[in-house]
């Protein structure tokens, strides 16, 4: 993997890249949609490339080794054979899932002991074998072994917690050295800085990871429920620590509006499944605020969902029509809302870059932060 600064704004930390991968070049700061099971809900492969123009989809390290299974997977020829995705491909290390499973896993120094979610078995996640199912899943960005931790956080537990997190890392990036890509194409590692809302803990874990000296950088536990303006103070924390000339990827974040303060941050990859879930649910992020398609002052609005929007020009997708299929729960609903959501989402960093190689991000995005979360 390669990244390559090509512009940097005079007013803010935003910056412009381009990641180069096996599968395909990245241009930053990207929004990644998250396909989970090997698929972004309701959306094909085609409409991800052609018409939401994603240049990298996310896929889930707990999820695809429970199901289908590392054996069909490796049989595939990797996660890209598997699901027909020829662009680059970033896993997460299932961490944050395990993180989540508070009733059902037990944390050791050794790793994490869970039961699955779909039938009760017991697995066991180490730093090693959380390597070894990425190199079989195949993706180009792979995750290191991290924990998690909860908002809020007791300090003395978020202490104990990075330090476990790094002495994990120093065996993922062992495991990782020793072994190789599995499909003829290259991997990177990228670790993953914690510390929970500590600034004190943050510096320490963001030192320490840069010390590590890996290809690109992650920030995790920052979308855990903690206020904006907690997220926003590490990660300004953090960015001023990490490395300028590698990628920094904030983890499960977020708002259009926490996208572009990010941005402004020094912040070049984000995943979130905020545009699919909230669009199955009737929320849909338009250049002009928000709209809950399922409100009574939609029902007889035949307008387009975003008419400044050149997703569905040709289709006579209304605000009526898409109430209509989402209160009648109509697949089509939950599909268009998250071709809208997700194209919206791609727009936008795709602006957010635009206006940084013109020179006036700062004034744009200071601009859209006032309208964006305006509920219509």
């Amino acid at each position: 993997m390669e990244f390559k600064l090509a512009k940097k704004d005079p007013h803010s930390k935003a910056r412009a890249g381009e990641i180069t991968t096996d599968h395909g070049k990245i241009q930053t700061p990207i929004f990644m949609p998250v396909g989970t099971a090997a698929t972004v809900k309701a959306v094909h492969q085609r409409e991800l490339a052609e018409d939401i123009k994603a240049q990298i989809i996310l896929g889930n390290t707990y999820h695809l080794y429970l199901r289908p299974g590392l054996e069909t997977i490796k049989l595939a020829g990797g996660l890209h054979k598997f699901n027909g995705w020829d662009k680059p491909i970033l896993t997460d290390s299932g961490g944050y899932q395990v993180y989540s499973l508070t009733e059902v896993r037990k944390i050791k120094e050794e790793g994490v002991t869970f039961k699955s979610h779909i039938d009760g078995s017991k697995h066991l996640f180490t730093p090693e074998n959380v390597m070894d199912i990425q190199r079989v899943i195949g993706a180009d960005i792979i995750m290191a072994f991290d924990e998690c931790t909860p908002y809020p956080c007791d300090y003395h537990y978020a202490r104990r917690s990075i330090d476990m997190t790094h002495r994990w890392l120093k065996r993922c990036i062992k495991r990782f050295d020793e072994t190789v890509p599995h499909y003829g194409y290259s991997q990177t590692l990228f670790p993953i800085v914690q510390g929970s809302v500590y600034k004190d803990l943050r510096i320490k874990s963001a030192e320490f990871i840069a010390a590590q000296n890996q290809q690109g950088n992650a920030i995790g536990g920052l979308s855990v429920g903690e206020p904006a303006e907690e997220m926003y103070a590490m990660t300004e924390v953090v960015c001023n620590i990490l490395p300028e000339e590698k990628p920094r990827y904030l983890m499960g974040v977020g708002t259009p509006i926490n996208l572009l303060e990010n941005i402004a941050l020094g912040i070049d990859m984000f995943d979130c499944v905020m545009p699919t879930r909230n669009g199955r649910n009737g929320m849909l992020f338009t250049r002009n605020g928000i709209i809950n398609i399922k409100n009574e002052k939609w029902k007889n609005d035949f307008s387009p969902i975003d008419a400044e929007s050149d997703l569905f020009s040709d289709l006579n997708y209304s605000k009526a029509y898409l109430r209509h299929l989402i209160h009648s729960k109509e697949i089509l609903g939950a599909q268009i809302a998250s071709l809208h959501n997700l194209h919206f989402y791609v727009w936008l960093v795709g602006q957010a870059r635009e206006k940084i190689i013109n020179g006036d991000f700062y004034d744009w995005k200071n601009k859209m932060v006032q309208v964006l979360g305006v509920k219509l």
